[in-house]
């Protein structure tokens, strides 16, 4: 499931007749309003957007690169027409099993086919996208990879997080609490210095993806990346900052990233994958660009959040590292993990998680529920968790409601966690709280199981039997 760039996959859904080339899209809301139109849509094709007023024939935007289930499966090395529950399963293993593959240090790659330094850098030449209505600025970081390296051990973070287009040589840059380059550039500010950055914007979608997810502190994405291809990523040495950077990659920049006595800039608003503006306008950390390299007709990459249903990945694999930890845990008997609204592999937190069990032993389902919520896919900006029976689908909405409607007691069967790790993103805390830099919140723990002290005397399902139906449907198949 290995593609070498960015171009290669476009070609792959471009041959599956999932590829959609428009021209003439202004940067300015209509590249990001005509994506979220075809974000919410079937078809739902990769876009590629050409001859953008302003800017040079062939310097193009790609979005919606792998929210549709169809290019998720292809970018996983799965068929194209693999069931969204099937699609989850396989992920689960393949993360389970995944070894890491360091990445190849190579002596050049097409990423050097333009290079800038100094004054010749100029971050407007590209059509950067203003993508959200009421978004701050242009964006040129929505599907970027961020690169900083810890400077007590050296290992290298590659992190999906926002970039702003300020003028020709400073971005803004915006990370939430508690994730991993936001610890990296603390500990150089620290240390009185400035944190060293390189971040690409445009670059083969499996680094891409895995920059999306829960990789521990200290294990490299480029290792884990490698372990998906199972092939090594391959890099260049960054000239100024001595930093892996994929070779292949569309459009890149080496830079620092100043303490913010030093120099911050006004970045925001920006509309985030909750679904809503909530963070505002505030000073926040820039990246001073001290070198630039595209290629030649470059693609800058965007996946703008959309409003929920929408993913940016086709299924939310993060629902499969979850399924992994609840393993991990010992809790026995998963039958299935799903999230909704959110738990995509770029896409952050996830707020509702469903978990299906085999119930063994009282409180088997409470185990399920707390398991989910402690890791690390599980615990960030989470809210709801649902633990349901066998026999209900995790990733189907209407079965986990009925569930919650008819087996779930709110006085017996709802738990309250205070205090969990969330994000300033976070749409439903206080602004004050917010001023005052306390991004927690509150966790719900619904459990939607038949009740285990008497389940063997909860009402039967009206419905058919699973033997009925396969019986009714071979007799009368000529009917369907």
């Amino acid at each position: 499931m290995a593609f070498n760039d960015l171009r290669e996959f476009i070609n792959a859904a471009r041959a599956i007749g999932d590829l959609k080339e428009i021209h003439g899209a202004h940067w300015d809301l209509e590249i990001g309003a005509l994506t979220e139109v075809f974000v919410s849509r079937e078809p739902s094709p990769l876009l590629l957007f050409d001859q953008i007023p302003g800017y040079p024939p062939s310097y193009r935007v790609a979005s919606n690169l792998i929210s549709h289930p169809r290019r998720a499966a292809l970018v996983s090395g799965m068929p194209t027409d693999i069931p969204r529950t099937e699609m989850v399963r396989r992920w689960k293993q393949i993360l389970k099993e995944l070894q890491p593959i360091p990445p190849r240090f190579v002596s050049t790659g097409p990423l050097y086919e333009n290079v800038r330094n100094g004054t010749a850098i100029d971050m407007r030449a590209f059509p950067v996208p203003k993508w959200h209505e009421l978004d701050g600025g242009r964006y040129l970081g929505t599907a970027c990879c961020v690169i900083t390296a810890d400077p007590d051990d050296g290992w290298v973070n590659v992190g999906i997080y926002r970039v702003q287009l300020h003028d020709r040589d400073r971005l803004g840059l915006y990370i939430s609490p508690g994730h991993h380059a936001r610890i990296i550039r603390e500990k150089y500010w620290a240390r009185g210095k400035s944190c060293p950055v390189a971040v690409t914007f445009g670059q083969e979608p499996l680094l891409w993806l895995t920059a999306g997810q829960s990789v521990p502190y200290g294990v490299s994405e480029f290792d884990y990346a490698g372990g998906l291809r199972k092939l090594p990523v391959d890099v260049v040495k960054g000239e100024r900052t001595g930093l892996p950077i994929p070779a292949t990659a569309e459009i890149a920049i080496e830079g620092e990233v100043p303490p913010p006595q030093e120099e911050n800039r006004v970045e925001g608003p920006f509309g985030e994958w909750p679904g809503y503006y909530a963070h505002g306008a505030r000073e926040e950390p820039v990246i001073r660009v001290q070198a630039l390299y595209h290629r030649n007709d470059p693609i800058l990459a965007g996946a703008p959040p959309m409003k929920p249903p929408s993913l940016t990945f086709g299924v939310p694999i993060g629902a499969a590292a979850i399924w992994n930890y609840l393993d991990k845990a010992d809790v026995p008997d998963v039958q299935g993990v799903w999230a909704f609204v959110g738990g995509s592999a770029p896409g952050g937190g996830a707020p509702f998680i469903v978990v299906s069990i085999k119930q063994r032993y009282h409180g088997h389902a409470q185990q399920a529920a707390l398991a989910a919520l402690a890791c690390r896919a599980g615990n960030y900006h989470g809210r709801f968790v649902v633990v349901v029976d066998e026999d209900i689908d995790p990733a189907d909405l209407g079965e986990v409601i009925w569930a919650l409607s008819t087996r779930c007691d709110p006085k017996t069967a709802l738990t309250v966690i205070d205090n969990c790790w969330s994000t300033p993103l976070d749409a439903a805390m206080h602004p004050d709280k917010k001023d005052a830099g306390d991004f927690t919140n509150s966790r719900a723990i619904f459990n939607a199981c038949r009740p285990y002290a008497w389940k063997d005397r909860f009402p039967p399902v009206n419905a058919l039997s699973p033997d009925m139906r396969r019986k009714i449907m071979e007799k009368w198949k000529r009917e369907f």
